[in-house]
């Protein structure tokens, strides 16, 4: 039997399979584009979840330059 599924709908169908999974779980949370041979990633402003510290974490206010760390 072959799965003639979307990669959305199999994405969708994995985040939403555990039991306490809400359609949230699936929402996008990156938008990818491509321009002149470029490929750039940013996190959705709405995602739920982010990478990295949290807003008002004193980490994520941080610039520390790579060299006095």
């Amino acid at each position: 039997m072959s799965d003639d599924k979307s990669f959305e709908e199999n994405r969708h169908d994995q985040l939403t399979s555990a039991p306490k999974a809400t359609e949230e779980d699936a929402a996008p949370r990156f938008d990818v584009s491509h321009h002149d041979g470029v490929t750039r990633i940013d996190v959705r402003d709405d995602a739920a979840v982010r990478p990295g510290p949290g807003q008002g974490d004193p980490a994520a206010e941080e610039d520390t330059p790579i060299t006095e760390q």
